[in-house]
């Protein structure tokens, strides 16, 4: 299965282990931590594991109630007395389990701008203020939506129980007693820990580095929801010691393991995970996802940033665990595999090939990009920074009430275009300004999203100067006293962290 899944698909690098009956059955890996270094991946490389960093971050607010220093249906507001949230009763009511389950009531991704792309200047202390402005879409605790600002809320209420750092308190009640001695978290130096695979995605037909490591990796805003590096030997060990704790006594209660794993939260049942897994539940713990797998209890999670990709899957009944680690983009990669190998203890009578798993992610794509079908982009060219049709007009606020010249020009059917800085409450401020002939749009914390304001027709978009056409938005200048800006996603099926959708600018002042 590994060799067909890196026959199938082009990835720099692949990572795997199989744990069966609590010992390790398979291990393997393959490929280069850096395309064309010579440099290759073995068993203590380190990944990002994404958002299988929440399961750790679930476990070490676990042995904080088990010390007695914090209890699951503690207010948030105990242990941070600056946290608000949009309502003030969700606020008062918000219980430090909540912040695990993804029920808060906010949007899917809501805030996560403030996370990635990677590297900002964005703080805890900023996600924290940030979350006062979030809207809710739906009622608290009413319905499930991924989120991982609270993630990183979690994280830092476990710093004020446990009177230490999180990074301190992670290395302490995870990674040293388990025996993770290659797992990073905070600030570390890549220089000396060393074997540190890189994050790739393909351009023009081959895998590239993006976002490489400096000498020194920083401590991670995301690090609670998403921040945590570690190799396959320690993600084995983790899988081992979680399905047997016999391994490390009194790590964990029995009680406190229990609550990692109960059903907290419903989450739907997608028709995928019906037709291959024959599942009939679905549900999310304390920073897992549960569900059945024919039949077999199956406790899991997956995690994905920009050119990493990392699945992990436990039947804890048979005491199995497989765990995929990958350094490219590998979304389809790790689904069909993982899917091949679970199958091989669950259900081998039904077991496909990669290859056949891999057709049936592709008939599901064609049919999403049929359903969703993009614009064509490929006639935008740049706006001019300050066109003829505004010319007279001095001051962005005298555009109210201007009838402009030749009614039919873009700008005149969206709103002018009005220069200035704006802000946005969560997002920090950001500049439509001109610069070097073109119009430009940025964001002051976060360095990727800086790009050059396009036209399309009747509409405006940016293109991000080192992010990919799949993030792209449009930009939409809308005329009032003052002015707002919003951005709206040119792809309906773009990642959920571009959560272009909570935004709304103020025009604040002129461009410097």
């Amino acid at each position: 299965m590994f060799d067909q899944t890196r026959q199938h698909y082009t990835l720099p690098g692949l990572a795997m282990a199989v744990v069966d009956d609590g010992q390790v059955v398979y291990t393997h890996t393959a490929g280069e931590r850096r395309v064309g270094s010579g440099e290759p991946i073995d068993a203590d490389t380190l990944f990002k594991i994404a958002s299988n960093s929440k399961a750790m971050t679930a476990a070490v607010l676990a042995r904080l109630v088990d010390r007695g220093l914090l209890a699951w249906d503690d207010p948030v507001t105990r242990y941070l007395p600056q946290f608000r949230m949009y309502d003030p009763w969700v606020t008062g009511h918000m219980q430090v389990r909540d912040l695990l389950i993804h029920n808060s009531g906010l949007g899917l991704g809501a805030g996560d701008l403030m996370l990635w792309p990677e590297p900002n200047t964005f703080s805890r202390a900023d996600i924290i203020a940030g979350l006062a402005h979030l809207k809710p879409v739906t009622s608290f605790r009413s319905g499930y939506a991924y989120d991982n600002l609270m993630y990183v809320v979690a994280g830092e209420v476990a710093a004020a129980a446990g009177g230490k750092p999180y990074d301190q308190l992670l290395r302490e009640d995870v990674f040293v007693p388990l025996g993770m001695t290659r797992c990073q978290a905070g600030t570390w130096s890549v220089a000396e820990v060393g074997n540190v695979a890189q994050p790739h995605a393909p351009r023009d037909g081959r895998n590239v580095v993006i976002n490489a490591d400096t000498a020194i990796a920083p401590d991670l805003t995301s690090m609670a929801a998403g921040g945590i590096r570690c190799s396959l030997r320690d993600m084995t060990r983790w899988m081992q010691v979680l399905l047997d704790p016999t391994l490390v006594p009194g790590w964990l209660s029995d009680t406190q393991r229990r609550a990692l794993w109960t059903a907290h939260m419903p989450m739907p049942l997608g028709e995928r995970q019906r037709r291959w897994d024959n599942a009939h539940f679905s549900a999310y713990g304390y920073g897992w996802r549960l569900s059945d797998l024919d039949g077999q209890w199956k406790v899991a999670h997956t995690g994905t940033l920009s050119g990493m990709y990392s699945s992990l899957a436990l039947l804890p009944d048979r005491k199995a665990g497989v765990v995929i680690l990958i350094n490219g983009e590998g979304e389809d990669a790790r689904t069909v595999l993982m899917q091949a190998a679970l199958k091989h203890y669950t259900a081998p009578e039904q077991q496909q090939t990669i290859a056949g798993y891999a057709e049936q992610l592709q008939a599901e794509q064609v049919n999403r990009n049929a359903a969703h079908a993009l614009p064509d982009t490929t006639a935008r060219k740049p706006v001019e920074p300050r066109p003829a049709w505004l010319s007279g007009i001095d001051h962005p606020a005298a555009t109210q009430g201007v009838a402009l010249r030749g009614g039919d020009h873009p700008a005149a059917m969206q709103g002018v275009a009005v220069p200035g800085l704006y802000r946005d409450p969560w997002l920090g401020q950001a500049r439509l300004c001109p610069e070097n002939g073109t119009l430009r749009f940025s964001v002051d914390k976060s360095p990727a999203l800086r790009g050059t304001v396009m036209q399309l027709g009747s509409r405006w978009l940016v293109q991000w100067d080192t992010l990919g056409a799949d993030a792209e938005p449009w930009l939409q200048v809308e005329p009032g006293t003052p002015p707002t800006l919003r951005l709206s996603a040119i792809d309906p099926d773009i990642d959920f962290s571009y959560d272009y959708q909570d935004l709304h600018f103020s025009r604040i002042g002129d461009c410097p």
